[in-house]
Parts: C-alpha cells; sequence; structure tokens
C-alpha cells in the first residue's frame, strides 16, 4: 500500500512538469513571511509572473521553477528568503544576452545600454540599434549559447545570463556559467501559446531595469493592433506559409505554432490543420516539395518566409526555387507575399504582424498602404 501511495504521488509531482506549469509560483512567496503588494497583470503570457513587494523588491518566477528576487540599488537581500530564490541586484548592467528575441525588448525600452554580450554576432541582428551598437563596442560578441566565451564573461564583470530554452541542450553550459557565479535566466517567451504572449514579457524585463511603465506602453500598443483586427474575422482565406532550403525541401511551420496563430488571428486559415508533432518545442516542419504542393497547391496566399535564406526581390526570383510553384494557385493570383529579414527578431511587433496578414488578407488599401513586415512580390 506504501508502495502504491508513493507512486501515485511521484506522479501528481511529476504533471506540472509536463504541463508547462511549475510547483513553485508567485504565491509561494519569498518564504520569509513578506506579502506581495500586487502581482503583475499579464493578458496573454504563461510562463513567468512577476510580484511586487514593499521596498521595490521583486520577485520574478519562470515556469521552469526558477525564482529571482530583483534587489533595489542600496538595498541588501531580505533574511529568510527561501533557498531556491535567487537574488539579482540592481543596477543589472553587463547583460550576456543569448535569447535573440529578448534583444528587440531591450531595444525597444531603449535600454540596450543594460546588455554587454552578445550570443549572436553583428552580422546575424536585423534590429538597428544592437547592430550600431556592436559596430561601436558598446555590446561585444561573446560566443554563441553553447560555446560561450568564459573569460570575457568574467572580465565583463557579468552578472546575469538570459538563455532561450536551447540551453537545454546545452546544460553543462549553464551549470558551469553558475559555477562562476553568473545567474542563468531561461526566456521561455518561446513555449507561449498566443503570439502577443511573447510580446508581453517585456514585462519580466522591465521589472529587471524598472521600465514597468513604458513596457505596459508599449505592450498596449501591440494589444491595439489586435484589437484594431477584431475576433471573429474570418475571410476564409487559406495560407502557406514557409520557405525553400538550400537542399531544395520545404520548411514550414507546424499547425497550431505561434506563425500559424497569427495568421488565424489575422483572418486567414493555416493551410495545415494537424502538421507537425504539437507536444514537441520545434516549431518547424520539413518536407519534401511534392508532398507539400499536394495540400498547398490551392492556397490563396502564399507567404514566403525570407528570414533564413534572405528576402526575395521579385516573382521571378521566387519561381526559380522550385519548377512547381508556378502550378501554385496564389502565384496565378499574383498572392505571394514576402516576409522581412527582421520578422522573428521583432518580438515586440507581433500585433502589427497580425495587422499586415489582416490588411493583405482582406486587400484593405488604407491598411496596406502601413503594411511593415511584408512585400508583394511582382
Amino acid at each position: 500500500m506504501k508502495r502504491i501511495i508513493a507512486v501515485l504521488l511521484s506522479v501528481f509531482c511529476i504533471i506540472p512538469t509536463l504541463c508547462g506549469c511549475t510547483q513553485k509560483t508567485a504565491d509561494d512567496g519569498l518564504g520569509n513571511g513578506w506579502e506581495p503588494v500586487y502581482n503583475t497583470e499579464l493578458k496573454y503570457a504563461k510562463n513567468f509572473g512577476v510580484s511586487y513587494y514593499e521596498d521595490g523588491y521583486k520577485l520574478i518566477t519562470i515556469s521552469d521553477g526558477s525564482r529571482f528576487l530583483v534587489v533595489p540599488e542600496g538595498l541588501d537581500k531580505p533574511e529568510g528568503i527561501s533557498r531556491d530564490i535567487i537574488p539579482i541586484y540592481q543596477p543589472v548592467r553587463n547583460i550576456y544576452l543569448a535569447a535573440t528575441a529578448a534583444m528587440c525588448l531591450f531595444d525597444a525600452m531603449d535600454r540596450l545600454d543594460a546588455i554587454k554580450l552578445s550570443g549572436t554576432k553583428e552580422d546575424g541582428w536585423y534590429i538597428d540599434n544592437a547592430k550600431k551598437a556592436m559596430q561601436n563596442g558598446d555590446i561585444v560578441y561573446a560566443g554563441k549559447y553553447s560555446e560561450p566565451d568564459y573569460e570575457l564573461i568574467l572580465s565583463s564583470s557579468c552578472p546575469l545570463a538570459i538563455e532561450s530554452t536551447m540551453i537545454g541542450h546545452a546544460s553543462e553550459v549553464k551549470e558551469k556559467l553558475e559555477k562562476l557565479g553568473v545567474t542563468v535566466l531561461v526566456d521561455r517567451s518561446s513555449l507561449e501559446s498566443h503570439p502577443l504572449a511573447r510580446s508581453e514579457w517585456i514585462k519580466l524585463y522591465a521589472a529587471l531595469l524598472n521600465e514597468e511603465e513604458k513596457a505596459d506602453e508599449l505592450f498596449n500598443e501591440q494589444v491595439a493592433h489586435l484589437d484594431a483586427v477584431g475576433e471573429n474575422n474570418s475571410t476564409d482565406k487559406t495560407v502557406v506559409f514557409f520557405h525553400i532550403s538550400s537542399s531544395g525541401f520545404v520548411v514550414t511551420r507546424k499547425s497550431g505554432d505561434y506563425v500559424s496563430k497569427m495568421i488565424e488571428l489575422a483572418g486567414g486559415k493555416y493551410v495545415f490543420d494537424d502538421l507537425g508533432d504539437r507536444e514537441k518545442n520545434t516549431s518547424t516542419v520539413t518536407v519534401e516539395m511534392e508532398t507539400f504542393y499536394e495540400t498547398a497547391k490551392d492556397a490563396d496566399f502564399i507567404i514566403y518566409n525570407s528570414t533564413i535564406g534572405g528576402e526575395i526581390s521579385s516573382m521571378e526570383e521566387f519561381l526559380s526555387l522550385n519548377d512547381l510553384l508556378k502550378n501554385f494557385k496564389a502565384v496565378k493570383n499574383g498572392n505571394v507575399w514576402c516576409t522581412s529579414e527582421n520578422m522573428f527578431q521583432e518580438t515586440m511587433k507581433l500585433g502589427k504582424m497580425i495587422s499586415d496578414f489582416n490588411a493583405v488578407f482582406t486587400n484593405d488599401a488604407e491598411k496596406m498602404a502601413g503594411i511593415e513586415y511584408l512585400n508583394k512580390l511582382e
């Protein structure tokens, strides 16, 4: 009987992890009897939370179970807090940023000054201010997430490394950084189900930098774009989103991924109803062109993803990628669009991207004039 109870308890302990939740939440508090003044209101995000305490202390909770206490400048870590809570002392400077999606959030708040080290090289950035900061030497390349320059990180007095979920494939790096005294915070925005939940992660970084008011304003702008598109706005237009790899395979988004969700929120219908394993974190699916053609050939719109191989400038260039493309309905009807190269680095503009998609699907002349992230191929 005891053995059965032990097994049941272990199962119940595992369930929160499998559902993407965590056994430690903001409700657990600091463990020293302090009560939060309030918690950050989140509209879409599910993978983090921020609780605010007296004197400016802030408890950040992430769905992987990690917790961080932001300690205001000039103050000490409170006595008696839970041992799993890691302090981050303000002002937060000299960050090593390996989570690419977070750069635009810092940029939107005009706080690139908090970042000293990048996990992406200068030519890998499509965010102008990030590229300029590296050109000026204000931000320095410190190796990619799996091969960081530990010596440079230490000599830069880096207190915090912000990693993407890819660090799960290089757990030894996380362990070594922590042994060297560098706090590691894993950005789990890529696990959010709603596109604007990714944008809402700006509220976490705002808590680190005391930029809450600005972050709220920026996030609300994206919500306004989505609200302007409206609910129940289906256009019945079918859409396919893909790029062709150098080896000739089609790389498209799996069903239910945030890009296909943006298409749906914009009023379109993603052509693939059940493509890819929804339980896996991977967001793309690679298929042979012939197989892809059978399902996608009659799509009303093609959106070509240029973020991997570079932007396509003309219909002629697009058609040269594969002979079958000329037979697609969207090609014959002149409904082929190409994304801008910076699309996947602009996490703070996902509401505007949805608005751009909607302008294309509805052929709204007024909205079409303000499109930023799509270019029509002629």
